[in-house]
Parts: structure tokens; sequence; C-alpha cells
């Protein structure tokens, strides 16, 4: 990210941005003492126009746009982004302008016309986090009946990452919108019984390869609460954190909450800090409406988590001999 070569519509977006992730609550990332997760739903991140200008033609996301999509996808240590393009030049440029020390895993292409060509894929900071090997798309299996289930309009995608002697597993998706908000539910459903039947209990095993997982992604679900999209996706036991609960995940005068970041209460190790989303809402391309901002950004917000991975005290409570969950353990030591 070379901020020196940006024209100045670019800084002034970037210094509109910055004070909007601020405002966020997202932390600044601490070696050794955070991780910070995030999930975005990038609209139709496909191919991009090679100038800062503007495109009189398609694509309409340019230089000017890549720049604050970077500035945000900087911030955590692994991203999950959804609707990336048969055409993977948007995201690996976006790798690209990270830096070196950025990796990216990329899921096939789900095929089929509800499949949209797209893929899932998530960035990640090699300077804090690591995959740990594992990774996999998520297969309905057979029915009782042993009839073929009816899969994933667009196949979910999971991978293992490691965090200093942290390991956590994340799986994201994309669910099919349709007119019908029951299809949304049926899918929803799907796979929360999927990851309750066949990755829960496998996940509460420390030494199993799923351990510590979190759920997150665009599952278009219109509100929260008591709306039957979400009671679909809390169906099993996925609970969302309560900072994301009233917050909205696309711009707009209605407020909808399509994305999600969720796990199973008791049965992840990694020590939950805190949430929020990056309203960028008129920060960025303020000159043009929403929806054609949104051609250039996205029409999501990007959602994140962080979480306390510095063990040092509980480590030291042990050998002192005392309650790890105690306000202060150390202070025994006089």
């Amino acid at each position: 990210m070379d901020y020196a070569s940006y024209p100045r519509p670019v800084v002034e977006d970037i210094a509109r941005l910055r004070r909007r992730i601020q405002a966020s609550g997202i932390p600044e990332k601490r070696t050794d003492k955070n991780l910070i997760i995030g999930t975005w739903n990038v609209r139709t991140f496909g191919d991009v126009f090679p100038q800062w200008g503007e495109n009189p033609s398609s694509p309409k996301r340019n230089y000017r746009a890549m720049a604050s999509i970077a500035e945000i996808a900087r911030r955590f240590d692994v991203i999950a982004i959804q609707e990336v393009k048969r055409d993977t030049r948007g995201v690996r440029l976006l790798q690209n302008w990270l830096g070196p020390t950025w990796g990216l895993v990329l899921s096939d292409v789900t095929a089929g016309d509800q499949g949209n060509e797209e893929r899932l894929s998530f960035l990640y900071d090699q300077r804090r986090v690591h995959p740990s090997g594992l990774t996999g798309e998520i297969v309905l299996p057979p029915t009782s009946r042993g009839d073929p289930a009816q899969q994933f309009a667009r196949t979910p995608y999971i991978v293992g990452f490691e965090c200093g002697q942290e390991r956590f597993v994340l799986l994201t998706t994309h669910i099919k919108y349709g007119s019908i908000p029951q299809g949304r539910a049926d899918e929803i459903r799907s796979l929360a019984d999927y990851i309750a039947s066949e990755i829960r209990d496998r996940s509460q095993d420390p030494s199993s390869e799923e351990a510590n997982l979190i759920v997150l992604g665009d599952f278009n679900i219109d509100e929260r609460g008591d709306n039957p999209l979400f009671q679909a996706f809390r169906s099993t036991g996925l609970t969302v954190p309560k900072q994301l609960e009233k917050l909205q995940t696309t711009y707009g005068n209605k407020p909808k909450y399509y994305d999600q970041i969720g796990w199973f209460m008791g049965a992840m190790d990694l020590k939950f800090q805190d949430a929020g989303v990056v309203n960028f809402a008129g920060a960025v391309f303020p000159e043009i409406d929403p929806r054609s901002m949104s051609y250039r950004r996205s029409d999501h917000f990007p959602l994140w988590a962080a979480f306390n991975i510095d063990r040092s005290t509980e480590k030291m409570a042990h050998t002192l001999g005392v309650d790890p969950g105690m306000p202060d353990p150390l202070s025994v030591v006089a």
C-alpha cells in the first residue's frame, strides 16, 4: 500500500474511513496479545479497472475503491471474503496491495446457476496467522433413506488456522438469497444442523483439527431477534456476540443484518473480547449515491470479532497454585 501514490480523492476517502474504523472500536493488532477476525461480502469481487479514475463501462471497481478495501482488510489478522468471482484478479490484487506477508486461500467455483460463479476466500496476515493444514468444503451426507441430499447453492468452506499457540477453525458461507425467505431458512438450518451434528462434538476436543470453530459469512438474514431466519441460524446453539445484535451490516434506511459471526457457547477455548461493524456509508465515494458506491466498494459492511490470546497470567496462576479466574491471580505474590 503506497500511500504516497494515492490521488487526493483517495486520501480524503482514507481519512474519513479511518475515523469510521476507529469509531467501530476495532483494536490495533498486538503481537502475542490479540487475534482479530473479520468477514466481508465484497460485492461481485472479480476484475478491477486498473486506473484511479472512473470506468465508463464495467467493472466499476477501480484503484480508488481497492485502496479503501485494503485499508479495512489490513486491520484483520484473517478475513473471510464472500462473493469472490471466478475471475480472481480483484482478490489477488488486494493481496498484492496488502503486501508480501499476506496469504490467500480460495475455494473452487461453485457450479450451477445458483452458484453464481462464486468462490469463498480467506486473506490472512502471515506475520500473525498461519494455516493449520485443514481445508474442506461442506457437502451434506445422503438422507436417512439413502437419497442424495439437497446441497448448498454455494458450497460452504472451512479452513483451520494457528495464531501463536492458539488454533481455530473458520467456516464461511454465502447463503442464497432467493425471493422466498423460507428457501434461505432451509439452507441456514441445514448448515446449522450439519455443524452441530458433524463438527461441534469434534471441536470440543482440544486435539481436534476443528477446535475453536467460528462460523461467519453472509447468511442473508434480514433481522435478528425473533426473525425465522435468525432463529434457524441459532437453532442448534450458535450464538452471535451481543455487541453485534443491533448493528446493521448493509447500507440503507431499513437496517439489514445479513452478515453474522457466531460460535457455540461453551465449545470454544478462545477468550472473546469485543465485536463490531465498520459502517463506511458516506465515507467513501461521497459524491455518488449509495447504490453506485456499492458496485465500487460493496453493499455490505465488514464485521469483526477480537479475541485475547495472551495466556501468560493463566499459566503463571497454575504455577502459583491459584485460580486463574480470579480478578488478579498474581496478587498472591508479595
